[in-house]
């Protein structure tokens, strides 16, 4: 039994060595830790449970044979953050580069089908130079195993994906999958086809961190959902946003024991709005004063800035926040912030969070470009995604409300559970100055001073239909409210809202407007 134990513990070792003390030196200049390093800041104190450590490749073409290694360059098992259990991989490259091979989707798999079973979230490290070249076909075969099981789970547990090294080819439609992708800023990149493909292709010249950077994919892409200063933040990060987000679609959110008074009340809020409707305001300001102290997270805060996205608490409580923001665009929703904020609706639905809806918004944004592009189809995602979402639904029109817009951004029609609404709510078809032109063409351009006459009617269908009063009038509105009432009342209404129950009608799936 000794010479057996002595075997086990040599394999062991030779596991938790990876590709050796130079590889572990290589990957440390290049201010990476290595993927047993990033499991022990991820996992709480000896929790972290491995399986398959011992596994290894049988490829022995181009002398693949001489080059194996316990665990294949994937680390996979269970731990617990913060006490709760999760599944865990992470993509070692200090061993082949990380390459993806058949034993690397093997194992990511099985663990996968583990975490489904067990109800359990699933967190994937990615660092790894792509599909081993090797293996052939088998390598993009063992992609799609990955792949299957990404759509699987989702919806049913929740998936984050953390890319802290390159991420090629086909590895990337793994975290493309999941719900939430957090890049480290620097050393992370994400492409499917690299700079040297691109530039004989095309003949355009770009590095990899203009290509497919932590910024590119954070700000112009939107492919990810987070960035990170280096990899002990994005794991910090991670902890924080899993905080968030209950094991599975059976269970509620976990809640907080409150710390913030539920009923206080913000006198700044009353005057956050300015007297001129066409001066803008931070709406991150707003929501600051309004959800439970320092408990913002907020997901693609770089891309599509003219629309807010993320989690809050609200008394301790789970929610997500959809919001207009008036100092980019007027906080008009174009195709980014719709796709932006579909997205997000249909995530804090599947997970059983609450929406927070704040609404200041001009309408649609005009222009060629908008309308080529499909805004008609990206603009119905949200209307798609609201009505479909089961969740406790509130809303607060904090300014404008207008057109199409209205009723896209939680309104009563969209199953709405809760309306709100500030004195300063302008909730219209469209803006009085085109109001005043449509409605009066001809009595403007008969009179003797058009301009003043213009004016008239324009300060008349602003008296009319710039205020709250008619919505609450017709039920549109459930109430209108000081501001710096919002966050008692939203507590109280999601007090009553948590135990809603909503019926379905029996279907495949509906055709999201993609």
């Amino acid at each position: 039994m000794n010479d057996q134990l002595a075997t086990l513990r040599a394999k062991r070792q030779q596991a938790l060595e990876g590709g050796g003390p130079s590889r572990v030196e290589a990957q440390h200049a290049k201010g990476k830790l290595t993927a047993r390093e990033r499991l022990s800041i991820l996992c709480d104190e000896a929790s972290f449970q491995e399986l398959g450590a011992l596994a290894t490749h049988h490829t022995t073409d181009f002398g693949m044979g001489e080059h194996r290694y316990p665990g294949d360059g994937i680390i996979t098992g269970f731990g617990k953050i913060q006490g709760r259990r999760v599944a865990v991989y992470a993509q070692d490259f200090t061993v082949l580069g990380g390459s993806f091979s058949e034993v690397q989707s093997n194992k990511i798999s099985r663990i996968q089908d583990l975490a489904i079973e067990a109800g359990i979230p699933l967190i994937g490290l990615n660092d790894s130079g792509g599909a081993r070249v090797q293996e052939g076909v088998r390598s993009l075969a063992a992609y799609g195993e990955v792949f299957v099981r990404n759509v699987k789970a989702s919806g049913v547990i929740p998936q984050i994906s953390l890319i802290m090294g390159p991420c090629a080819g086909g590895a990337v439609y793994s975290p493309a999958l999941t719900d939430v992708t957090i890049m480290v800023n620097g050393t992370a990149n994400m492409f499917l086809t690299g700079p040297e493909i691109i530039r004989t292709v095309t003949g355009e010249s770009v590095t990899v961190e203009e290509l497919g950077g932590a910024w590119v994919h954070n700000a112009t892409s939107g492919v990810a959902q987070v960035i990170a200063d280096d990899e002990q933040h994005a794991l910090s990060l991670t902890k924080s946003l899993l905080a968030y987000l209950p094991q599975n679609n059976t269970e509620d959110p976990p809640a907080l024991e409150p710390y913030d008074p539920p009923e206080r009340m913000d006198e700044a809020l009353n005057d956050i709005i300015p007297a001129d409707d066409h001066v803008p305001y931070d709406m991150r300001e707003l929501l600051g004063l309004v959800f439970d102290h320092d408990s913002i997270f907020e997901l693609h805060k770089e891309w599509a800035g003219n629309a807010l996205v993320g989690f809050a608490r609200l008394g301790g409580m789970s929610v997500g926040f959809i919001a207009n923001q008036p100092t980019v665009i007027s906080g008009c929703l174009d195709i980014n912030a719709s796709d932006k904020i579909a997205r997000h609706i249909t995530l804090c639905d599947q997970f059983n969070i609450p929406l927070i809806t704040f609404v200041d918004c001009p309408g649609y944004l005009p222009g060629v470009e908008q309308e080529y592009n499909g805004v008609i189809r990206h603009g119905a995602k949200i209307i798609y995604a609201y009505c479909q979402a089961t969740v406790p639904k509130i809303s607060v029109v904090t300014r404008k409300a207008m057109g199409g817009s209205y009723v896209a951004l939680s309104s009563k029609q969209m199953n709405n559970d809760v309306a709100f609404a500030w004195p300063s709510a302008q909730i219209a078809v469209m803006g009085a100055e085109g109001a005043a032109r449509l409605l009066n063409r001809r009595a403007i351009e008969a009179a003797k001073d058009p301009v003043a006459e213009e004016a008239r009617f324009v300060a008349e269908y602003k008296e009319m239909f710039y205020n709250p009063y008619q919505a609450a009038d017709v039920g549109q509105i459930d109430e209108v409210i000081e501001p710096r009432e919002t966050r008692p009342r939203l507590i109280r209404a999601l007090e009553v809202l948590r135990t809603k129950v909503t019926q379905t009608i029996a279907k495949k799936h509906g055709l999201f407007p993609v």
